[in-house]
């Protein structure tokens, strides 16, 4: 089984359900007392969100590559860097590692595809919505993306950084949501990226009738499929 290398920590309430999910994974693919062989840095958010506000983008950069060397050097096999937001970084982090570092926008883009999607509503933080590092990383999978407009935004990025980040789940804050979703469908979409690793903790499947693309929940998948590809549990 190869070893995952996992960038975590923006923000920890995510990380967790990455653990989660990289452990549940494997132990439904291999049965048993299976688990997944992960190395986590987990890094301060206050951090790297400081340096988002300050559009502090290089320091962010080196200070993930230097996370994802860390782990390189104590056995990882590839890397995870669990936020959509800071796969703006992602060239940088991959240029400073020689393991592969599986981008979470490709794996959500595989299970589009497989779907027949070709139209999806972005949502995220404000610098995962409004900048190009990641549309146009699934523009590149033959992919439309719409995102919301300026105002809703606003209230995507706030109720992120103020509640979700905070492990705060409100009713109110999900009916806003759902009004985005509406408004994007209203405009054509065929499914919602839910595009942030916090989001998920709010809004799931049964709370709209439109295709849900959980990014936190496609990432872990495509990195169970990559550490157990060719392993066999009767080699353990």
């Amino acid at each position: 089984m190869k070893i995952i290398g996992l960038i975590g920590g923006m923000s920890w309430e995510s990380t967790a359900i990455y653990y989660r999910l990289l452990n549940q994974y494997v132990r439904e693919a291999l049965g048993g007392h299976h688990s997944a062989k992960i190395l986590m840095s987990s890094v301060d958010f206050a951090d790297i969100e400081a340096q988002q506000r300050a559009d502090a983008w290089d320091k962010s950069a080196k200070q993930l590559a230097g996370e994802a060397r860390k782990l390189e050097a104590a056995g990882a096999d590839f890397m995870l860097i669990g936020t959509n937001t800071m796969h703006k970084v992602a060239a940088e982090v991959q240029d400073a590692i020689s393991i592969p570092l599986l981008h979470i926008a490709d794996a959500t883009a595989q299970k589009l595809k497989e779907d027949g999607i070709k139209h999806v509503g972005l949502l995220g933080t404000r610098f995962t919505m409004s900048q190009p590092f990641y549309k146009e990383r699934l523009a590149s999978h033959g992919i439309q993306v719409s995102v919301p407009e300026d105002w809703h935004q606003d209230i995507v990025h706030e109720i992120i950084y103020q509640e979700l980040v905070q492990g705060e789940v409100n009713t109110h804050s999900r009916k806003q949501y759902l009004s985005v979703i509406d408004a994007l469908k209203a405009r054509g979409v065929e499914g919602i990226i839910l595009g942030c690793t916090e989001i998920g903790l709010l809004i799931q499947q049964q709370h709209t009738p439109i295709p849900l693309y959980d990014t936190t929940e496609l990432h872990a998948e495509a990195a169970v499929k990559l550490a157990l590809s060719e392993f066999s549990k009767d080699a353990v």
